[in-house]
């Protein structure tokens, strides 16, 4: 599917089908919260500090798989980014972890990305669905940013309120 044919079907996937979009939900769910599994802390049951709680006992108790994939992830993504800065000279605004915010003259993301003889930049961001592709969490104004810093101030970290634009609660900027 071509990007902006992807994009289209994306809009408005959950209209179109509230199921699917409810099994594409608990995939990303299931996903997320099998890694976040891999490292779980201790909850509850009358722990205290100093002593090992249950989940050291469970096979599936593995930061070190926990750390590798995040790892990869986010080394991917740096290189994607600097990829992107190579071509455009633009850096992101901002990043959290699996979100990076560019400026751009445009609302999608195809009015940023780089192309190289009509194909995305190899090496850098791709739309899509398939591992190492990106999807468009979302597009706001530039009054919006500067509302939102002069409002909360300027350690707010704009890649975590994208998607819709609703400041839930400050953050310490990470």
């Amino acid at each position: 599917m071509e990007p902006a044919e992807f994009l289209t079907a994306m809009d408005g996937h959950r209209q179109a089908d509230p199921r699917m979009a409810i099994v594409l939900s608990a995939i990303k769910a299931t996903v997320k919260g099998g890694i976040g599994k891999l490292r779980e802390r201790p909850r509850g049951g009358g722990w205290r500090p100093g002593r090992p709680w249950p989940a050291l006992q469970r096979p599936t108790w593995r930061p070190d798989i926990r750390a590798a994939v995040i790892s990869k992830a986010r080394i991917n993504m740096h290189r994607k980014m600097l990829k992107t800065a190579a071509a455009t000279g633009q850096y992101p605004v901002a990043v959290l972890s699996d979100c990076a915010v560019y400026p751009s003259d445009g609302p999608s993301p195809l009015d940023f990305l780089p192309h190289k003889g009509g194909k995305p930049l190899p090496g850098g961001f791709r739309i899509g669905v398939s591992p190492g592709m990106v999807k468009h969490e979302g597009t706001q104004t530039t009054l919006w940013a500067e509302g939102v810093r002069e409002e909360h101030g300027d350690d707010l970290n704009l890649a975590r309120y994208i998607k819709d634009g609703h400041v839930t609660a400050a953050d310490n900027g990470e």
